[in-house]
C-alpha cells in the first residue's frame, strides 16, 4: 500500500484483480476504489484486461477520477443476487441534509430564505398533491408533486431551470451539495449478458448509476448479449439521478429487445427498456453518441427514458428516440437523428429542435398518457421530418390526444406558441387519399362542434409561425384533419 501510496493511482490488479474474462473481478474492483476514495487517487483500469463480473450484490463505489481504457468489462445477469445494486456508483462524498424552516414555494420563485454551505441541488416533495395521475394501459393514481432546482449558498434559484410548481406544503425537502471539481469518468467496453427473467416490471439496474453532480462519461461503450424471446427491462446501463451538470459523450450505447407484458389496466402492452435513464436530473447534455443497433428497428425499445428533468440536451446524437415521461422543463435536439420512436415528451418551458432529421410517426409526440400537455413553446428550425420512417403515412407534425374527460393533476397545455422554419417533409411515400401533411393531429375525434364539452379544459396553441416549410409531395401543409379544434389558433406564413 505504501507503493499505491507514492504512485499516487490506483489499477485494479494492485488489489487482485486477473483480468483474463474468467475469475469474478468485483471484489477487487469495490477494494481498489474504496482505497482510491480515502485516499484521493484517481483509479485506471489494467490496458487489454478483460474483467469479468459476476452476479454478486456488489457496489464499486467511484468518488475519484476512473479511466477504463482499453479494458472490457462483461457484467452476467444471468444470475443476480440484487437487481437493484449497480456495478458502479458514482457518488459525492458530500453529505445530503435536510435544511429547517421552509414550509412553501411559489412557482418561478426567484429566492428563498435558506442559507446553504454552497450551491445546492433541492428536491422538494408535497406527498399531498398528486400529479401526472397516468391515462391509458399503464394508468396509475399519479405521483406525489416533486420538483429539483439549483439554490446558491444565498438562497437565489438558478432562473435556468426555475420552480415550476407551487408547493403550499412542503412534506419533504433535501439539499444535496454540488462538488466544485468535475469527475471525470473515460474509456471502457462495458458487454451485457442480458438476464432472462420473465418479463414484467422488475427492472435490473445493473450498470453505472450517477448520484454526483459535475461529472463527465467520455468514451464509453456499452453492448447486450444474450436477450431471448423474454427477458426483465433495464432500468438504464447509464442511469443518472439526483444530480445536476453531467455530459455524456463520445459515447456509444445499446437499445434493448422490447418484450411484451400485461399492464396496469390489465391489456397487454409493450413494455420500456432503457439503457440511457435520467430521473430528478438537471442540466443532463448527450454529445456526440449513438447507439450500436439500428435506429428504426422496431424490435428494439427507444433508448433513453426520463422524469422531473430540466434542461435535457441531445447534440449530434444519433438515438432511437428523445422521451420525457413525467416532464422535462425545456430541452433541446440539435444537430441529431431520432430514430423510429421519435420524440416524445410532456412538460414546460422551451423545446428548441434544430439541424435534426425525425423519423417518428409524428414530428414531435406530446405523451397522451400524460396530457399530451406542453406549457411553453416550441422551435423548430432547420430540420428534416420522414414521417413513419418512410412507410406510407399521413404526416402531421405534432402528435397527441388528449379527450378533456382525465384528470391528470394539472391543467393540459398545448404549445402556447410553434415556431417552425426551414423545415422539409420527406412525404413522397404517403396513402392514395392524402391531402397533404398537417401541423396538428386529430387530438380529439369526438370534439368537432361546440355540443362536446371538456370536464378538464385542454388548452388549445395561440399561435404557429411557419417559415419556409416544403414537402416532397407537393402538398401544402393543412391545419388538421380536425380543424374544429383548432380554429383559434393563429397561423401566420411569412
Amino acid at each position: 500500500m505504501h507503493q499505491l501510496k507514492n504512485r499516487g493511482m490506483v489499477r485494479y490488479s494492485d488489489f487482485g484483480a486477473q483480468g483474463n474474462g474468467k475469475v469474478d473481478d468485483m471484489d477487487a474492483i469495490v477494494a481498489a476504489h474504496a482505497f482510491a476514495n480515502e485516499h484521493g487517487f484517481p483509479v485506471r483500469a489494467d490496458e487489454g484486461a478483460a474483467y469479468y463480473i459476476g452476479g454478486k450484490d456488489r457496489t464499486a463505489i467511484i468518488q475519484t477520477n476512473t479511466d477504463f481504457g482499453t479494458a472490457s468489462f462483461v457484467i452476467d445477469d444471468t444470475d443476480v443476487e440484487n437487481r437493484n445494486a449497480p456495478v458502479f456508483l458514482v457518488s459525492s462524498s458530500l453529505e445530503s441534509f435536510k435544511p429547517e424552516g421552509l414550509t412553501s414555494l411559489k412557482r418561478n420563485q426567484e429566492k428563498i430564505d435558506i442559507s446553504l454551505p454552497g450551491p445546492c441541488l433541492m428536491t422538494v416533495t408535497d406527498a399531498n398533491t398528486r400529479r401526472y395521475i397516468r391515462f391509458g394501459p399503464n394508468q396509475n393514481d399519479g405521483s406525489p408533486q416533486t420538483d429539483i432546482f439549483i439554490v446558491n449558498q444565498d438562497g437565489h434559484v438558478d432562473q435556468n431551470a426555475p420552480i415550476i410548481w407551487d408547493f403550499n406544503q412542503i412534506t419533504d425537502m433535501t439539499a444535496l451539495p454540488i462538488d466544485e471539481a468535475r469527475l471525470t469518468i473515460t474509456g471502457g467496453r462495458f458487454t451485457t449478458i442480458a438476464n432472462q427473467a420473465e418479463s414484467k416490471y422488475t427492472y435490473y439496474s445493473r450498470g453505472i448509476a450517477i448520484r454526483r453532480s459535475n461529472v463527465l462519461v467520455d468514451g464509453l461503450q456499452h453492448h447486450i448479449t444474450g436477450e431471448g424471446d423474454h427477458g426483465a427491462p433495464y432500468g438504464g446501463f447509464i442511469n443518472i439521478s439526483n444530480c445536476a451538470d453531467v455530459t455524456v459523450q463520445n459515447t456509444m450505447l445499446t437499445g434493448h429487445k422490447a418484450y411484451r407484458t400485461i399492464g396496469s389496466a390489465g391489456v397487454p402492452v409493450s413494455m420500456g427498456s432503457y439503457d440511457i435513464s435520467v430521473n430528478r436530473a438537471l442540466n443532463i447534455s448527450f454529445v456526440n453518441c449513438r447507439q450500436t443497433n439500428d435506429i428504426n428497428d422496431s424490435r428494439y425499445w427507444g433508448i433513453m427514458g426520463s422524469n422531473y428533468c430540466k434542461n435535457l440536451v441531445y447534440d449530434h446524437c444519433i438515438f432511437s428516440r428523445f422521451d420525457a415521461h413525467m416532464g422535462v422543463a425545456n430541452a433541446a435536439i440539435r444537430n441529431s437523428t431520432l430514430g423510429h420512436m421519435g420524440i416524445n415528451a410532456i412538460g414546460s418551458g422551451v423545446f428548441t429542435v434544430e439541424n435534426t432529421t425525425v423519423r417518428g410517426r409524428t414530428f414531435i409526440n406530446l405523451r397522451d398518457d400524460y396530457g399530451s400537455t406542453w406549457r411553453g413553446e416550441f422551435i423548430i428550425r432547420n430540420c428534416v421530418f420522414v414521417p413513419a420512417n418512410g412507410r406510407p403515412a399521413s404526416a402531421s407534425l405534432i402528435g397527441g390526444s388528449n379527450s378533456g374527460q382525465h384528470d391528470f393533476g394539472y391543467t393540459c397545455y398545448m404549445p402556447e406558441r410553434i415556431t417552425i422554419e426551414n423545415l422539409h417533409i420527406n412525404d413522397s411515400n404517403h396513402p392514395d387519399q392524402y391531402q397533404g401533411p398537417a401541423i396538428f393531429s386529430n387530438f380529439n375525434r369526438e370534439k368537432t362542434d361546440a355540443s362536446y364539452v371538456e370536464k378538464f379544459p385542454y388548452v388549445i396553441s395561440k399561435e404557429v409561425i411557419l417559415r419556409n416549410v416544403t414537402t416532397s409531395s407537393g402538398q401544402d401543409l393543412r391545419l388538421s384533419e380536425n380543424p374544429y379544434m383548432f380554429k383559434e389558433v393563429q397561423v401566420k406564413a411569412d
